[in-house]
């Protein structure tokens, strides 16, 4: 099997590390390319592995396995010889479901770094430039697509966002665009998510919460967050939460565990000067404010928290979000995205058409409720079960994928 990830972000190599261990009976050869430098990995990459790695993508495969970041179209013009192979194309995100409107000026991708602005000294040369990154890349995610025997979207929410985007994409085009572009992708197209290791799932599923310390009357609440320190994450939101949190005098800790990089959103320094006015005021100790690089340490980190919080503006699985459910935490995410796939209505609050203030006001309310209600009572309630993404369970509709793929 040869698998090639060309921006192989933490989630991406996630991804492909679980599926070569979900199959190890098969021989997996993986090229990567490091996560940086978005608008030039994006176009560039058929041509540093064309001719950097010809002997590796020209050795004796059975099955292709690409990101949908990978310039397919190209790479397979430059080495001919992976024409022959049957092709999976997997979107572990698409190039039309992320938020327009996050300042400042958003790349075209979460974690990228763009490339140079070669129109610089034009007035508009920023917005025209990121424009046109943009749409190079849904384009090419158009062309990897059209290359692949079989496409697979890691949610429902991915998929359908994908193919909303690309029908008003292809709306927009002037002329000569060919008819049944969008059947044909819908016709050989599925969903399967991201599997999760089977390790988060314990055999007796209450086991997390006979673990955990159970609340008391004066418990400190243990809120997780857990995304990338960027703006497509909603740090405004978080921002407006811990606002209200800590003027409604709520007792609780706030683990912010994300990645994060060289610059952050301004509202994490924000957020950072209220909490620790917060945990002065309480007498509590902080909250951990750090990537834990280690993941027995980010797991157990997760085992002993109540909540995991979401406030994104886009994810297209929610990995963060599952891994924590898995270990035990309550979710709290907005109702939209692909959260609502697997999380009930009452985990959920309301984004649609609603000022910042009142969906922060809606998730406060949701963990000030949950908050007094595990005081009173002195027990948390069961883990949500999601041992629907489990490798043990998502190993049969991949392998099914791959089987047919390698049928005569």
């Amino acid at each position: 099997m040869l698998l090639l990830s060309a921006y192989d972000a933490h989630s991406h190599q996630q991804w492909r590390h679980t599926l070569c261990d979900m199959f190890p009976d098969d021989h997996w050869t993986c090229l990567s390319l490091p996560p940086r430098h978005f608008a030039w990995r994006v176009r560039g990459n058929s041509l540093s592995w064309a001719f950097n790695h010809r002997q590796t993508l020209t050795d004796n495969y059975d099955l292709l396995i690409v990101t949908s970041l990978t310039d397919l179209s190209s790479l397979r013009g430059f080495v001919p010889e992976l024409t022959c192979l049957p092709t999976l194309v997997y979107f572990h995100e698409n190039q039309f479901g992320y938020p327009t409107n996050t300042p400042p000026s958003p790349p075209a991708h979460p974690a990228a770094t763009q490339a140079p602005d070669l129109t610089a000294g034009h007035p508009n040369a920023k917005q025209t430039n990121d424009q046109s990154n943009k749409v190079n890349a849904q384009v090419l995610s158009l062309y990897t697509a059209l290359c692949a025997d079989h496409i697979a979207f890691n949610s429902h929410w991915n998929q359908r966002s994908f193919f909303d985007g690309l029908e008003k994409l292809l709306t927009k085009l002037p002329d000569h665009v060919p008819d049944g572009l969008m059947q044909q992708l819908r016709a050989r197209s599925s969903v399967l998510a991201v599997p999760l290791p089977d390790r988060l799932f314990p055999e007796n599923a209450n086991q997390n919460n006979d673990t955990r310390h159970l609340p008391g009357k004066n418990d400190t609440l243990q809120i997780v967050w857990n995304h990338r320190h960027e703006y497509d994450k909603g740090p405004a939101l978080l921002l407006a939460i811990v606002q209200r949190l800590v003027s409604q005098g709520l007792s609780f800790r706030l683990h912010l565990l994300g990645q994060r990089f060289r610059n952050e959103p301004e509202e994490f320094s924000r957020i950072r000067t209220l909490l620790a006015q917060h945990y002065t005021e309480f007498d509590i100790a902080p909250g951990i404010d750090k990537w834990l690089p280690s993941r027995k340490e980010y797991e157990q980190t997760l085992t002993q928290s109540d909540i995991v919080l979401s406030t994104a503006l886009h994810d297209f699985q929610g990995l963060s979000i599952l891994e924590a459910m898995a270990l035990g935490c309550i979710p709290l995410a907005p109702a939209a995205l692909a959260y609502p796939e697997y999380i009930d209505a009452d985990y959920l609050y309301d984004v649609s058409g609603c000022a910042l203030s009142e969906q922060a006001a809606a998730a406060c309310e949701k963990i000030i409720t949950w908050h007094g209600q595990w005081q009173h009572l002195a027990v948390r309630p069961p883990a949500i079960d999601v041992s629907q993404f489990s490798t043990d369970v998502m190993r049969e509709p991949w392998a099914e994928v791959m089987t047919r793929l390698l049928a005569p």
